[in-house]
């Protein structure tokens, strides 16, 4: 049962509120000012916070977004554009095994399934909760650990002051911006952009850019 706890307003991310997210880092942060003065605004990135996403995102995981996406788009075809939790569960194993989920990611998408036919989770119910309530709700889960969390709640629920832990392209455009030997882990990361608070989903929509930008 989630308990609703009273939290400060949270501030979500619109196409408006980026740009003064973005432009409120570059005047504190010389290297991203410069991915802003070459390759322009990231775009916002947002993302549906439906079933279909989080699978979406769980496929993502570990794996090339390429890869993700070719499995998602069978998964799509195979359902008929409807991919909901029951259509999901009515698919057999070798179904899903045969378009590309790995034995693991057919028991994180059929347990996420199960939860939300049952109301143990209702996504819809997570926009209430502060950014750590929402975690929490959704670590409960088999297979969703930080980083998945972190990314419903940066693209879906689009919370302004997310860094997705353990994300390789942010954390390699950050090495490369910051001329740093090798990728910093979470806490160094975490320590080299407090000063992007209170948009440091900004400042990871900005690495993104450079990263996918720069690599042409």
């Amino acid at each position: 049962m989630i308990n609703y706890q009273n939290t400060q307003e949270l501030i979500c991310l619109n196409e408006e509120n980026l740009i003064i997210g973005a432009n409120y880092i570059a005047e504190r942060d010389q290297q991203l000012a410069q991915v802003i003065s070459k390759y322009g605004y990231p775009p916002l990135w947002n993302r549906t916070p439906s079933f279909s996403t989080l699978v979406h995102i769980i496929l993502e995981q570990q794996v090339s977004l390429a890869s993700a996406n070719a499995t998602f788009s069978k998964l799509n075809n195979l359902l008929h554009q409807q991919i909901t939790p029951k259509n999901l569960l009515a698919l057999t194993e070798d179904e899903l095994r045969n378009i590309g989920f790995s034995r693991q990611k057919i028991q994180y998408a059929q347990n996420l399934a199960a939860q939300i036919v049952s109301q143990k989770l209702v996504l819809e119910d997570l926009a209430k909760l502060s950014d750590e309530q929402v975690k929490q709700e959704l670590k409960k889960l088999k297979g969703i650990g930080d980083w998945t969390a972190d990314i419903f709640l940066s693209e879906c629920l689009l919370r302004a002051d997310i860094l997705p832990r353990g994300d390789v392209a942010m954390l390699e455009a950050f090495k490369r911006l910051k001329n740093l030997e090798k990728r910093p882990n979470h806490e160094q990361f975490v320590s080299g952009t407090l000063h992007w608070q209170p948009w440091r989903s900004v400042g990871t929509r900005m690495l993104w850019h450079f990263y996918l930008s720069s690599k042409g």
